[in-house]
């Protein structure tokens, strides 16, 4: 395949790509297929010669979209949503196309200094103070790596970069039950351990008890650890659980420990302000992030990492070696330095036009009608007979399970209920632990969902938990 192929296909992959959305509500949203059957009509072994475009894309089109989850269905309600707005996807198409490696200044000059401008871009629409800079990640897990590795080495004036862990007290990373389990992931890979990731109570709303949290760095600190860091959540992941950031950031000034908000889901709700109580007190923090893939349209990979001061991070994670110097620029910006990959992708690009093609006026009001879509179809099942609300909606997110008089064991039928919800195909939904119970969350979010697709999942609750 040569650069006159690819023209020619491009607008073949296009013509799919309209063609695929157009029809996307008369898909199942998961996938209906079995572990092990794509990878069987595969051959054994990459071919010898090459293989004529026509066959490869016929084979595309057999094998792979019937054999998806879609992500974009305007009916999918699993997770969080992520987002590919056609604005997005465009945007990935040129960035694709010039392929570049965006780890230094002088290898993307336009990647840097756009990237910088819509992180600036994005700290006003979410109402951060103008001290705030920041980066775009792949993901929220590596940014909030990065940020543990951050309270890694601070805690240690940052000896650990050279000398490891192997010296001086063990530390404690603080985070509520809540929070996103790529904290326990972060505190693994930093060679912290899971056992000094201390999972603080929480109170009657299912936010960080700021008393407790004083209680037990108080007896860590008398059992000769060293308190290192705090990770608050907005928006967790399992019911939508919020932190009392402001309150409990109070207590991380009182004893000097390295912050981070992980408002991967919900920070994209802030570009509301009526929305913004859920994480007051946010500026205090020493590092925030969100991805606008969960709400705004601008597809994976890209989160959004900020910083009040990106310096202690670069500190932990920054090296230039000679080969990575920019001659006679020595004060430019290199993004590589304040992740853990050095390789990175042109990933403001799809911001820049995401944020431009609709405005943010549109994205908000995409947003409220997802949140007030979602308590109406809270309202909706609370009145269905035999379900009960087992959380309360946390912007567009919360939790039910079916419990009709008489049933034994709930947690096996709410499993059986989900799994035929799924099988059935007209909607997707997902499940989680709460409070010792299987229930089924909801949440709203996909670019083209309209009102109708929401109310859907009334319909197909009712008549499957009839069948039950």
């Amino acid at each position: 395949m040569n650069h006159n192929d690819l023209r020619n296909w491009s607008k073949r992959t296009a013509d799919w790509a309209h063609e695929y959305h157009r029809d996307l509500r008369d898909r199942p949203v998961r996938a209906q297929t079995k572990p092990g059957a794509t990878a069987a009509k595969l051959p054994k072994a990459a071919p010898e010669a090459p293989e004529s475009p026509e066959q490869i894309f016929a084979d595309f089109e057999a094998i792979v979209p019937d054999a998806m989850t879609h992500w974009q269905h305007p009916r999918f309600f699993a997770y969080f949503p992520s987002n590919a707005a056609p604005a997005s996807q465009w945007a990935e198409q040129l960035a694709n196309t010039i392929s570049a490696m965006c780890m230094l200044w002088q290898t993307s000059p336009a990647a840097t200094e756009i990237e910088q401008v819509m992180v600036a871009w994005m700290r006003q629409a979410l109402g951060l103070p103008e001290n705030f800079t920041g980066t775009i990640h792949d993901s929220a897990t590596t940014a909030t790596f990065s940020a543990v590795l951050t309270m890694r080495d601070r805690i240690s004036d940052w000896e650990s970069v050279h000398t490891g862990i192997t010296h001086g007290p063990t530390m404690r990373i603080y985070a509520s039950a809540h929070t996103h389990s790529s904290v326990d992931k972060a505190v693994r890979m930093a060679g912290i351990g899971q056992d000094n990731l201390v999972k603080v109570p929480t109170t009657d709303d299912y936010g960080m008890d700021p008393v407790a949290l004083v209680s037990m760095i108080e007896e860590d600190k008398r059992a000769g650890f060293a308190p290192s860091g705090l990770v608050l959540c907005t928006g967790g992941t399992s019911i939508g659980a919020c932190d009392p950031i402001a309150a409990c950031l109070e207590v991380a000034e009182e004893y000097d420990l390295y912050t981070h908000v992980d408002a991967a889901w919900a920070g994209n709700a802030m570009i509301c302000r009526e929305f913004r109580h859920l994480w007051w007190g946010v500026e205090r923090a020493d590092s925030v992030v969100m991805n606008p893939y969960k709400g705004l349209g601008a597809q994976f990979d890209g989160a959004l990492q900020f910083l009040r001061d990106p310096a202690p991070q670069i500190r932990s994670l920054g090296l230039r070696p000679d080969y990575l110097q920019t001659l006679g620029e020595d004060d430019t910006t290199n993004f590589n330095e304040w992740t853990v990959p050095l390789g990175r992708r042109f990933r403001a690009l799809k911001l820049w036009f995401v944020l431009r093609a609709y405005g943010l006026e549109a994205l908000r009001g995409m947003i409220r009608n997802h949140v007030a879509w979602t308590a109406e179809l809270c309202t909706a099942i609370r009145a269905l007979p035999g379900f009960e609300i087992t959380s309360e909606p946390s912007l567009a997110l919360f939790s039910f399970r079916y419990a009709p008089a008489g049933a034994k064991d709930l947690n096996a039928l709410n499993a059986d209920l989900l799994r035929r919800i799924n099988d059935d195909g007209r909607i997707y939904l997902t499940q989680t632990m709460h409070e010792g119970k299987f229930v089924i969350r909801f949440t709203a979010g996909t670019f083209d969902c309209t009102r109708e697709d929401v109310m859907s999942v009334l319909d197909v609750l009712s008549e499957l938990s009839r069948k039950a």
